[in-house]
């Protein structure tokens, strides 16, 4: 039977199946943390531009500062006088404990903000300006098992369930809606909000939507110096959380796939020296250099390969338990881009072969005579 050059790389690979297993445990594990992690924060900035899309949110007019804090409420008429804009809408955002378990996002609205039109209330009404009222996120009310009437403390206060709400986006099927002024009370933001959220007008004939957009921003600009109108697409991958939620996880991934490079790297080193009088016999039958390097980054990459399946399906697994824990139900989303997959293996492969290439260019470098007398 005549073995091809991946089916002798494959050979190699499986010869000492314990730590070849334990190697891609490693790498699976590494793959998995980066799977879960970063389709984590991905999911999470899907969600805010979905929620954004689905209110009909055209910009959102945030502080010129990268971590944004506040706005002064104030400016709200003047954002309703430019000439591109239909309305401007103050909200602010913060996330709460609702019970020692359960922490979840709370938005303070205006009840007659454009942004109720992206709900469907199930049960009960809108709350009403100035008074202890909520609405929740059905997913929100099950898991804490409340319904309308029933009563909910928030940072020392009590406030009534008036309305239970679906929505299509899990930042706010997992979320309390409540009057801005009292969210204002509680977050001691009194006249401050965190955003206006602004609807434009209908885009007049030979004007581009493009065109209009960017009218609407420098005239913000221009109107209001220090603040700025961001396109809720770039609001949605840009704001505070989604920064932090990216960076933490992607630091913490790049740690995994360093723990998982080392353990191929130490795998292809022994597997090197075990071999060398193979690799001396290899070389005697003209074999060049270049061609047992390539082999041995063959099933470096193999390992890596096989090892990002493993860790695929891992994170895949571990975005689901992360959806069904009440800590976390409200902002991780199971749905899973197929560039995230894509990414998770193209680097487990990427890092088996980087990790490979110095045992195999030892290898290469074995002269037949001496690889032979090897003991």
């Amino acid at each position: 039977m005549r073995l091809t050059f991946a089916g002798f790389a494959w050979r190699n690979v499986w010869r000492r199946r314990l730590r070849t297993a334990l190697t891609l445990c490693g790498i699976g594990m590494g793959i998995g943390a980066f799977v879960a992690l970063v389709g984590f924060s991905r999911s999470f900035e899907h969600a805010w531009l979905e929620m954004y899309e689905s209110s009909g949110t055209d910009l959102a007019v945030v502080q010129k500062t990268f971590l944004n804090t506040s706005v002064d409420q104030s400016v709200g008429p003047v954002l309703r006088g430019i000439p591109q804009i239909q309305t401007a809408t103050p909200m602010v955002i913060n996330m709460m404990a609702v019970t020692p378990e359960v922490n979840t996002l709370v938005y303070g609205w205006q009840a007659n903000t454009f942004e109720f039109s992206a709900l469907d209330i199930l049960q009960g009404r809108r709350f009403r300006d100035g008074q202890q009222e909520v609405m929740l996120g059905e997913l929100l009310a099950g898991s804490l098992n409340k319904k309308v009437g029933d009563t909910i403390d928030l940072q020392g206060g009590s406030f009534t369930v008036v309305g239970i709400y679906r929505s299509g986006s899990a930042l706010e099927a997992g979320a309390i809606i409540m009057p801005l002024d009292e969210m204002q009370s509680l977050s001691g933001m009194t006249g401050k909000v965190t955003a206006f959220h602004v609807q434009l007008k209908p885009v007049p004939a030979g004007v581009s939507a493009a065109q209009w957009k960017q009218e609407a921003e420098d005239a913000v600009e221009h109107d209001l110096p220090g603040l700025r109108a961001v396109p809720a697409a770039e609001r949605a991958s840009n704001n505070q959380l989604v920064v932090l939620a990216h960076a933490a996880a992607w630091g913490t991934s790049l740690i995994a796939l360093l723990v998982a490079a080392l353990g191929i790297a130490n795998t292809m080193a022994m597997s090197v020296f075990e071999r060398t009088k193979e690799i001396g016999v290899l070389r005697a039958m003209g074999w060049s250099r270049w061609r047992v390097m390539g082999l041995i980054l063959l099933e470096a990459a193999a390992l890596g390969a096989a090892g990002g399946l493993i860790g695929v399906a891992l994170g895949w697994g571990a975005l689901h338990v992360l959806a069904s824990l009440p800590q976390s139900a409200s902002i991780v989303s199971t749905a899973l881009p197929m560039r995230t997959l894509l990414d998770g293996l193209v680097m487990a492969t990427i890092v088996g072969v980087a990790a490979g290439s110095v045992p195999a260019w030892r290898g290469a470098q074995l002269s037949p005579v001496e690889a032979l007398r090897h003991e």
